[in-house]
Formats: structure tokens, C-alpha cells, sequence
């Protein structure tokens, strides 16, 4: 299983990430994660947020570049190791890991991956028993 991430591409310059951000605030979304991927001109930030399709369909509107993307959600103990642990077991089984960010939610640790294949993925997680958040965890 999945959840929508925000992909949002904006220039790098001065006043084209507080206007996303005020589109999102002015909106009522809540913002639970971000991360911030630059080019030379441009970057990509990504947001995951408590309505992404809502959040989506904003954005679109005020004419930011925003996509929707699949993720996956992968809930692991706060403790050290645990990350590594989780990323080692998908690599083992072939996965590829695109990218990779994390944070702490309600005592646990959220490691939010791209990955290739999903499906492979998303059966190695079921396999191994790993614990998965849906976007209902984030709203």
C-alpha cells in the first residue's frame, strides 16, 4: 500500500516556496513532512501533508507544477539501527531505493520511500512483517 506525496517543482528563487506555502496554509493542510531536492534552477520539494488531494488540486489551481506521487510509509521503532535494518532488507531482495527521508510521528520512525519495483517492495514489506502507515495515519 501507498500514500500521495506532493512533488512540487519551484524556481529557486527568492518568494516561490512561501507561495506554496501560503497557498497550503491558507487552505487548512497540514503539513507532516518535507524535503527540499535542488537543481541549478530549479527544485523539487516534497510535501507530505494531512489531504494530499485536496492540497493537489490548490496548488494546481493557483498554476504550481505539483504532482501527484505513490510512496511508501514504512513505520519502524525509534531506535538506532532500525532504518538501516529496514533499507537492508528491501536492498537484499532487489529493491532500489530512489529516494529516502524520514521523521518521527507519534513516537515512531517514518522512513518515506520511492522505490522500484513498488510491487517488489511492497511484498518484501509484507513478508518481513514491516509495518506500513495509509494516509488515514497522516489525517
Amino acid at each position: 500500500m501507498t500514500i500521495k506525496q506532493l512533488s512540487i517543482f519551484i524556481e529557486n528563487k527568492s518568494g516561490t516556496l512561501i507561495k506554496v506555502l501560503d497557498i497550503l496554509s491558507k487552505g487548512g493542510i497540514q503539513i507532516i513532512a518535507s524535503t527540499v531536492a535542488d537543481t541549478q534552477d530549479y527544485g523539487i520539494y516534497r510535501v507530505l501533508c494531512n489531504h494530499p488531494t485536496q492540497a493537489f488540486l490548490m496548488l494546481r489551481e493557483a498554476g504550481i507544477n505539483v504532482q501527484l506521487t505513490d510512496v511508501i510509509a514504512l513505520s519502524i521503532d525509534d531506535e538506532p539501527g532500525r532504518a538501516a535494518q529496514a533499507v537492508s532488507t528491501l536492498s537484499a531482495a532487489g529493491v532500489s531505493i530512489l529516494y529516502m527521508y524520514s521523521f518521527l510521528w507519534k513516537g515512531k520512525g517514518v522512513l518515506i520511500l520511492r522505490t522500484n519495483p513498488v510491487e517488489k517492495a511492497q511484498e518484501v514489506i509484507t513478508i518481513h512483517k514491516m509495518s506500513l502507515l495509509t494516509e488515514i495515519d497522516f489525517a
